[in-house]
């Protein structure tokens, strides 16, 4: 992708994700809604192979830590606690010439970016959602969407606690759609107003929470080398003490190089109790905890870890998205690729296609594969290299005689020959090496 200006990378990505069924724009045959977007066949497998690697990675290899699924929709004084009623807000303004808007704090300069013209003062703009529950739409029946996952951990924690015998240092996780009113959405699903979180919040014995806070910026940062993304493209980037939230004692982001600059991928937090502090303060329950190993009661700190799945989706396809001379290709690590195998009979005739249906039947029970024998082989191959698929298994005449079929690496390109019953053994050997 040398010698292209983002834009274009961004857009012809865009396409791809369009033609091969991983993203399209919500809404589409109404003109869309800005900052939406609906996910495909290739998409949701994509989106769920992350979210299952990430739950394996913080929630089933580890025994201090357990999952959690709390609603959208909570109590608005959750959201007073938490400080998101009076405080998570941007800065907006507006054009007076063109009516368009901007985040104050993302401008250069007091001219319209779009036509030069006079920009309105700022005011402040609540990011929540906000509805009501029930027949009357009063101030009574006001209720918000969460504007994160975070507060439904922190609001179960004696129940989590409890039920699950947990014992500090412990974790609790969660995966869950959140929403926020953005003002200036874009690039894609890198910035939208409906999105899925992956939180994890690890509450800590106070004094042990810087210890516990470098553990994890370490943990998560490796986390990302496993899914598959380039060395290079990844740094930490430490909060300074004029950028740390309010509630954060610490922070570091994880951030990728993406065609439009150094982002956000991930944040790590050390949020002290203030969160724990907030809602004992505004429920009046004891939210405190009593270790038994030092006979000591304490409210725990926490420290967080904070991921997007779009996001993080995102840059899996910008990380694995390649042009090369005669074809276009997704170098999405096996492990996460929304297709694991194609299964291609050579021609439609002389017994291939009835051949590759059997492979089939052998492999669905432990791959997710796709039977393909529309077109030349050659088409086939370069449909699945869009689609990120690393490997392809064709039935020719050869297989007619020895019961062997080519492998087809998508990286290399490289053929191998290999027994139909030894299939399953030596593709789950690729997809873990």
């Amino acid at each position: 992708m040398a010698g292209q200006n983002s834009k274009d990378v961004m857009e012809k990505l865009v396409s791809l994700c369009k033609r091969r069924g991983f993203i399209f724009q919500s809404s589409e045959i109404y003109g869309g809604i800005n900052a939406c977007y609906d996910y495909g066949p290739l998409g949701v497998e994509l989106k769920k192979r992350i979210r299952d690697f990430w739950w394996r990675e913080m929630v089933q290899l580890r025994e201090e830590i357990v999952g959690i699924d709390a609603g959208i929709i909570m109590h608005p004084q959750v959201w007073v606690a938490s400080g998101h009623v009076d405080s998570f807000t941007d800065p907006l303004v507006d054009c007076k010439g063109c009516k368009n808007r901007f985040r104050a704090d993302e401008l250069e300069g007091d001219r319209c970016p779009n036509c030069g013209g006079e920009l309105t003062g700022a005011r402040q703009f609540n990011l929540m959602f906000s509805t009501h529950m029930g027949p009357v739409e009063d101030q009574a029946s006001l209720i918000y969407l969460r504007p994160e996952t975070a507060q439904g951990i922190y609001v179960n924690f004696l129940n989590v606690m409890n039920s699950a015998r947990l014992k500090i240092p412990c974790g609790i996780a969660q995966v869950g759609k959140a929403f926020r009113n953005e003002i200036t959405p874009g690039n894609f699903t890198f910035r939208t107003r409906e999105f899925e979180q992956m939180e994890m919040q690890y509450f800590v014995k106070p004094g042990s929470d810087d210890e516990w806070f470098e553990y994890w910026k370490g943990k998560r940062l490796e986390w990302y080398h496993r899914l598959g993304l380039k060395s290079e493209k990844l740094r930490l980037h430490p909060h300074k003490e004029d950028e740390l939230a309010h509630y954060a004692k610490a922070a570091v982001d994880i951030q990728y190089e993406f065609p439009f600059g150094w982002k956000e991928l991930e944040g790590i937090h050390n949020r002290t109790d203030f969160d724990m502090a907030r809602h004992i303060k505004h429920s009046g329950k004891d939210l405190s905890y009593f270790d038994e190993k030092v006979k000591e009661k304490y409210v725990p700190y926490i420290v967080e870890t904070s991921a997007g799945l779009d996001r993080t989706l995102l840059t899996c396809l910008v990380d694995a998205y390649a042009e090369e001379e005669e074809r276009v290709v997704l170098r999405l690590s096996p492990r996460i690729a929304p297709v694991q195998v194609g299964i291609f009979p050579l021609v439609k005739r002389d017994g291939m296609p009835e051949v590759a249906r059997r492979i089939e039947t052998l492999l669905r029970p432990h791959f997710h594969v796709f039977y393909d024998e529309a077109g030349s082989v050659g088409r086939r191959y370069r449909r699945q290299d869009e689609a990120g698929t690393p490997y392809c298994l064709t039935v020719d005449s050869q297989t007619l005689q020895d019961d062997t079929v080519t492998i087809r690496h998508r990286d290399s390109m490289e053929q191998e020959r290999l027994k139909i019953e030894g299939l399953p053994d030596r593709i789950r050997v690729l997809i873990d090496r």
